[in-house]
């Protein structure tokens, strides 16, 4: 039996790994699989090529080889920035974020309170953007790190992160940003940023989960997250995990080269798709701001049906999208981005997350609009609840 073709609408979630990953990796599986800290030559081989793929994630970021530091994933990277920031400085204990970070951050900042430390969770905007007024207005002698992601995982709306930089500089306090879902999509270059730690991980990036890295701007002081040998510069301890930096390393090259790509074609794609179904589909919003976000998410509410329908029906025609961050798939709690975004539970229960990626096509687009349109038909007429959707969608929708 062949395997079922396979239409992947969630790159926010995670991504195919390239081909040219896959084979840059391997040598370091089955040939070169020394210890880079070894004292013989078979190990300090490895050595070399690790610092390669470090200069090519310096690259992808405009940063000094230096500056990178590799972790597991980006979860670490996050805990590790704030935890930096909060023990290199004792006198503060305030950490400013926001209510729709991942729950990497959220979760983290939660178990700071736990331990008495104070934080600050800021409010967004109905269409997702921050108050910048609101930031400054926050910020206290004693915050010690604002923490907030360059681009929203569920709806890829854009945080203003160079004015919040900016301010920060002003104020003395150091700024981390989770780039996860921006790098590849977006030009990524901290020194235009400003900023003092960085997160990213390679499986956003088309390479293997399981490998991050934390971008620490030189002279900024720094604590170690993962204590142990002097690996990383003493900054993270633990043997490097050789054949997955190797992999990010191409993965980042990859990416510089196709980021025209992501910015014009899969924005073209996500546009069509999204498009189409605001005028086709009655009872379709876009929960979002339409222009600050990244070019490849769409995230659209259909009123009267359960998301979870949706996801299942789409499922059975082959068809992968999802109502939200992967990390809380599971949850019977609505999306703790679209809620804070002002969303009733019913809208953000009907929301569905599309994501494009470099290897979706335009044959796939189609597949999807022929379908959709269908399911939310199928799953209306059977619920009581889409009683009150029109019959067609309405003109404003249509012309978003």
């Amino acid at each position: 039996m062949e395997p079922r073709k396979l239409y992947y609408f969630d790159n926010n979630a995670t991504t195919r790994v390239a081909p040219e990953v896959v084979e840059a990796m391997l040598p370091y599986l089955t040939e070169h699989w020394g210890n880079p800290s070894s004292a013989y030559q078979f190990g300090r081989g490895v050595a070399r090529p690790l610092d390669q793929a470090r200069a090519q994630l310096a690259a992808l970021i405009n940063a000094e080889p230096r500056e990178i530091t590799f972790t597991s994933c980006g979860t670490e990277s996050n805990n590790t920035a704030i935890h930096s920031a909060l023990l290199t400085q004792p006198g503060k204990r305030h950490i400013l974020t926001t209510a729709v970070e991942h729950s990497a951050t959220l979760k983290f900042s939660q178990q700071l309170q736990k331990r008495g430390y104070e934080v600050t969770f800021l409010p967004v905007e109905p269409d997702g953007t921050l108050d910048i007024h609101l930031l400054e207005k926050s910020l206290r002698p004693d915050t010690a790190i604002v923490s907030l992601m360059w681009a929203n995982n569920e709806t890829g709306v854009l945080f203003p992160l160079e004015e919040v930089a900016a301010i920060c500089r002003s104020r003395g306090v150091l700024v981390h940003t989770d780039a996860v879902q921006t790098a590849g999509k977006l030009k990524l270059d901290v020194r235009e940023l400003g900023i003092d730690f960085l997160s990213l991980s390679a499986h956003k990036l088309h390479a293997p989960k399981g490998i991050g890295l934390l971008y620490i701007k030189r002279r900024t002081k720094f604590m170690p997250y993962v204590v142990g040998g002097s690996q990383e510069q003493g900054r993270r301890g633990g043997t490097e995990n050789v054949p997955y930096i190797i992999g990010f390393g191409r993965a980042a090259e990859l990416a510089l080269e196709h980021q025209e790509d992501e910015n014009v074609r899969v924005r073209a794609l996500r546009d069509r798709l999204e498009k189409t179904l605001l005028k086709t589909i009655p009872g379709v919003s876009r929960n979002g701001h339409r222009e600050r976000r990244l070019p490849n998410t769409s995230n659209l509410a259909f009123a009267g049906v359960e998301a979870e329908g949706i996801l299942m029906l789409l499922d059975q025609l082959g068809i992968c999208a999802s109502s939200g961050s992967a990390c809380t798939t599971g949850s019977l709690e609505p999306s703790h981005v679209l809620t804070a975004m002002g969303l009733p539970p019913a809208r953000a229960r009907s929301s569905v997350r599309l994501s494009l990626g470099r290897y979706n096509t335009a044959e796939e687009v189609d597949y999807l609009l022929k379908h959709l349109p269908g399911i939310i038909a199928r799953l209306r007429a059977a619920s009581p609840a889409a009683e009150a959707v029109p019959v067609r969608a309405p003109k404003a929708a249509a012309a978003r």
